[in-house]
């Protein structure tokens, strides 16, 4: 990544000398990097803003009733994990993570959901149905409160960062059920072949 960053930057300072206009792109890199250090700054507030959320609703235990109302679905969905595996409110927290918007918290419980199913994993050298099915409804990532966006809206000056909330919510549920329907379907096709 670093190289094509590199080769980027190398091309627009050469276009720039060729076409007698570097000022212009000097100005246009000063200028990109003021910006970004303004959405920095205003992703680090949010970010610290609901993380904190994350961590009094852990705290209170709203977390754990959310994860005990995902519970019934996350064990229709992941059938093959033991019967009170405490994976599944791992899996029902790191959905509840993602669904508020918060990525960077859900990541690391991510990880742990995805090290525990790998541990109850009879053939080490495969990935269980669990397994897939975790990392499509993962990476679709459902929101409810996409918080890293409005963030990112408002840091470079958006009117209404608020009104990404409706459009978040329509693409990442379909993505959402994409991903389950998708595992589904693979996981009965790939048994045939298998």
């Amino acid at each position: 990544m670093n190289y094509i960053f590199f080769l980027l930057i190398s091309l627009s300072i050469a276009a720039g000398i060729i076409n007698n206009k570097l000022d212009d792109v000097v100005n246009a890199m000063l200028s990109g990097a003021d910006t970004a250090v303004k959405i920095s700054f205003s992703l680090i507030g949010i970010m610290a803003f609901w993380l904190g959320i994350m961590r009094i609703a852990e705290k209170s235990g709203l977390i754990q009733i959310i994860s005990k109302l995902l519970n019934p679905i996350a064990k229709l969905l992941f059938k093959d994990i033991k019967k009170d595996s405490p994976v599944t409110g791992d899996i029902a927290m790191s959905l509840s993570a993602n669904a508020l918007g918060l990525t960077n918290a859900a990541t690391p419980i991510g990880l742990k959901v995805m090290k525990e199913l790998q541990e109850e994993n009879k053939d080490k050298e495969k990935a269980t149905d669990a397994m897939c099915m975790f990392l499509g409804m993962n990476t679709a990532g459902f929101q409810i409160i996409p918080a890293t966006v409005i963030a990112v809206l408002a840091g470079a000056g958006a009117k209404n960062p608020t009104e990404i909330i409706l459009p978040t919510l329509i693409v990442t549920t379909l993505s959402f059920l994409t991903a389950i329907v998708s595992a589904l379907i693979l996981k009965h096709l790939w048994r045939k072949y298998d």
